[in-house]
């Protein structure tokens, strides 16, 4: 969009309407200004789904793979896809914005939001986010990359204040960024909760420089949901939406400052571009301008073409699942089982998503014992116990156990006034209800939640809810409860992401039908409750003694641990790497009846597994989408190669990691470990952890038969950070019996140099397939940036010239080959 018809809407408007639009006009959308025919602009949480603008079981949305698990295909096609079923699915639900990727880093184990990050090296991220960007905004739907910056943690992330040099910030936190915004062209930045260096990131210069004046960005820079937290400071800033709305700090006090002098119009001008040539590229400004020129047509007239279908997503799941052991179990012969023993509550009750804002309510759930079972049918017996209890939260009431007195299954809902006189009522199919607070109905001052619900057994069950706040529930007509439920969590929106659950127990019959009722007081952001039921369970010396059995008896153990949503989520970083509960032990007990035993572990990021040495297979699942149990069950029996490889370092025990602390103290978090995070850490420290980054087995054999790279380059020759300088051209082997996967992954190194640098740092990747005894040859092309430092007395990109070691491998420790390049007289790119 041209910036003289920019200009030409911005002068309709009076300094009123102009900062009107720079504030949300709900808690999910931006203002219309029907003067220049601008519209609502939908804005919507991802990045494993598009949840849209109503968080409603009426509306599901497809749930894809964790960016984790995606990321750990390091296949770029594959992220390309998953971009473009996101747009599918926010232009089908009428979003115009979709809030991911996010691209902080895993820079401690601990970080409990990992799950929805791509990995712990800043290039692999960029290149896989970058084509989600690609897939996004090639069919009409702004990608927002997020938090910038250093947001690589959650605990106290709205005020914690990041202290992080100058080099490190630019070669690690910021690199992703950057590569989104000069590679993809990123249509919207979100500005994060933390402080960088004294100054909270939505007043924060770096939202000017280098995001716009270097790196070139000319989209929109939305703040993170209420990380806005003053008028002139974020106004003077490169910050142009505040979120969410219609309150905030701007509104008419940043009008008043703009009158006082304080905030300069052009600056507000500024802004209001930047969001109209947001509105442009996503279909939301309907030109006056009579002159057709005026604007540039961004939005495709086609159809998205990749759609979120169970096929799709299936396959994106199993190329991520990552094989880390394989004693030579797996793949299994279904002809050669009979009695399969499926064991752990995750095994029926899966994770396949992570919990806080990414969740989405997906339309359906294969679980892997499902999966199993399915992909079994008619070949072997296929028996589930739970091994140990979870106690993971509530599960809601299932629709096929609820019913109305008509006999339809039905959920109702009912908002009433102050005065308790009904305002309005709604029937459901699920029990699981949440409003934010510009969609609760104006007038409610509370909400009736009710259900019958059906026994299918006889015994103690547990009957309760879900919400924070002031409750009232009743159960067949009793009060259990009267009163107040408090959440452990301070922040307010993720008391309505993850909410605190209670529950009493009920001694029920068979068939017997149950009523139960909950009255919420509406306060805070608005509505997040539940029905929840919990059947009867046996102790867990008999659960644990049940799972040793049937292990004992079966061909064939599968036992799926993980974590839960109280352990891994936004909203707080993990305490430890332990798997909760008994799941070690039930790991060790299942293994000493069965050799052969293969663990799914169900987790967003590193667990430690204590037991791997006495377990015939390890496959990472992930938190795998609503496919997973497809997916799981292709890999085990061999429909499929698990075609993922690590995407960030696992340890064998928490201690041994050489970055893990994410605790401020005195409201500061230091990166003192520069850019030794991750592997680079590791390799620094001379330690070895349980599985390098990019370690992966397949069903096959690799060899590198071949490397090839010029002897030397001139860094001159390519006038851009973003240009290519060498070519790797490498050829992998088969050597195998059936078809397969390798990821081809070069690194580079610095013999002797005279800055700090990493024992090695990934250069680029390529994926290779080839079919049993055939060579694949692929080519990595090496960008002047891999070469580069941060040039912190001449604020620029430097490259040392000199002697550069090549290493090609499988992982950052597995290294088949190597070769080295001069890099001779360079000249800058700022120069």
């Amino acid at each position: 969009m041209r910036d003289d018809h920019l200009n030409a809407l911005i002068g309709k408007l009076d300094l009123a309407q102009k900062v009107r639009l720079l504030t949300g006009g709900s808690f999910w959308s931006t203002p219309a200004e029907p003067t220049i025919g601008l519209g609502e602009m939908a804005l919507a949480d991802g990045p494993s789904g598009v949840r849209g603008v109503l968080w409603d079981d009426d509306d599901p949305s497809a749930c894809l793979p964790s960016p984790t698990a995606v990321a750990a295909s390091w296949d770029v096609d594959r992220a390309a896809r998953v971009g473009q079923v996101l747009a599918a699915e926010a232009r089908r639900k009428g979003v115009h914005v979709v809030l991911a990727p996010t691209v902080n880093l895993h820079r401690s184990p601990l970080g409990g939001r990992h799950f929805e990050c791509w990995s712990e090296d800043p290039l692999l991220t960029a290149r896989m986010a970058a084509e989600v960007v690609r897939g996004l905004q090639d069919n009409g739907v702004a990608a927002t990359v997020k938090h910038y910056v250093a947001n690589d943690a959650e605990t106290d992330r709205r005020h914690v204040d990041v202290r992080v040099d100058e080099r490190t910030l630019r070669e690690v936190y910021l690199a992703p960024f950057e590569y989104l915004v000069r590679n993809a062209g990123v249509w919207m930045a979100m500005a994060a909760y933390n402080s960088v260096n004294g100054t909270t990131m939505t007043e924060h210069g770096l939202l000017n420089d280098p995001l716009r004046s270097e790196w070139g960005f000319d989209g929109a820079v939305v703040s993170d949901w209420r990380a806005t937290r003053s008028t002139v400071a974020a106004g003077r800033a490169g910050l142009d939406l505040a979120m969410p709305g219609p309150d905030g700090p701007w509104g008419a006090t940043l009008e008043e400052a703009v009158r006082a002098g304080t905030v300069d119009e052009a600056d507000i001008d500024a802004k209001v571009g930047n969001m109209l040539r947001l509105a442009a590229r996503v279909g939301a400004l309907s030109f006056l301008d009579s002159d057709p020129s005026a604007a540039e047509p961004v939005v495709p007239a086609a159809a998205v073409t990749v759609a979120a279908d169970g096929a799709e997503l299936r396959e994106a799941a199993r190329d991520g699942m990552v094989l880390v052991r394989n004693d030579g179990l797996l793949p299994v012969d279904p002809a050669q089982v009979h009695t399969v023993a499926v064991i752990g509550e995750l095994a029926a009750q899966p994770r396949v998503q992570g919990g806080g804002s990414a969740q989405v309510r997906a339309p359906y759930t294969v679980s892997i014992l499902d999966g199993v079972r399915d992909a079994l049918d008619g070949l072997a017996e296929v028996r589930h116990v739970h091994g140990c209890h979870l106690d993971d939260g509530l599960p809601e009431i299932p629709i096929d156990r609820m019913r109305a007195a008509d006999g339809a299954a039905v959920v109702r809902v009912r908002w009433l006034r102050a005065d308790e006189t009904l305002l309005e009522e709604e029937h459901r199919t699920s029990t699981h209800l949440v409003r934010w607070e510009t969609d609760v109905p104006v007038g409610a001052a509370a909400v009736e939640l009710s259900a019958t619900f059906i026994a299918d057994r006889a015994g103690s069950w547990d009957v309760g809810f879900t919400g924070a706040g002031t409750f009232t529930f009743s159960v067949d007509g009793n009060i259990v409860l009267d009163g107040e439920v408090v959440s452990e969590r301070a922040d307010a929106a993720m008391q309505m992401l993850g909410p605190p659950h209670w529950s009493t127990d009920f001694d029920l019959d068979r068939n017997q039908p149950t009523e139960v009722v909950l009255r919420h007081e509406i306060g805070g952001l608005g509505v997040s409750i539940g029905l929840g039921v919990r059947p009867p369970r046996r102790s867990a010396e008999a659960e644990m003694e049940a799972a040793v059995t049937a292990a004992r008896d079966a061909d064939l153990a599968i036992v799926v641990v993980g974590t839960t949503e109280q352990v891994e989520s936004e909203g707080y970083d993990r305490q430890d790497l332990r798997l909760p509960a008994r799941q070690d032990e039930l790991v060790r007990r299942v293994a000493a009846e069965n050799p052969r035993t293969v663990v799914v572990v169900n987790s967003g990021a590193p667990v430690e597994m204590p037991w791997r040495g006495g377990v015939a297979a390890i496959l990472l699942g992930w938190f795998g989408g609503q496919e997973m149990g497809n997916a799981v069950a292709d890999i085990l029996l061999g429909a499929a190669e698990p075609g993922g490889r690590l995407p960030t370092t696992w340890p064998g025990r928490l201690d041994d990691a050489p970055v893990f602390n994410t605790t401020p103290v005195n409201g500061r978090l230091d990166y003192d470990e520069g850019v030794h995070i991750g592997y680079r850490a590791w390799l620094r420290a001379g330690g070895e952890p349980a599985y390098p980054f990019g370690h992966g087995l397949g069903y096959t054999t690799w060899e590198l038969t071949g490397v090839d790279a010029p002897p030397e380059v001139r860094g001159d020759e390519a006038p851009s950070s973003d240009d290519p300088i060498l070519t790797v051209a490498a050829s992998v082997h088969n050597s195998g019996k059936r078809a397969g996967k390798q990821v081809v992954q070069v690194y580079l190194a610095r013999p002797s140099s005279a800055i700090d640098r990493p024992v090695r740092w990934l250069a680029g990747f390529a994926v290779a397939r080839a079919g049993a005894g055939e060579t694949a040859a692929v080519e990595v092309t090496l960008h002047r940036r891999a070469f580069e430092h941060w040039d912190t007395e001449q604020r620029r990109w430097a490259v040392e010239p000199g002697r550069f070691d090549v290493l090609v491998g499988f992982s950052a420790t597995d290294i088949h080959g190597t070769t080295s390049v001069d890099l001779l007289a360079h000249t800058s790119a700022d120069e």
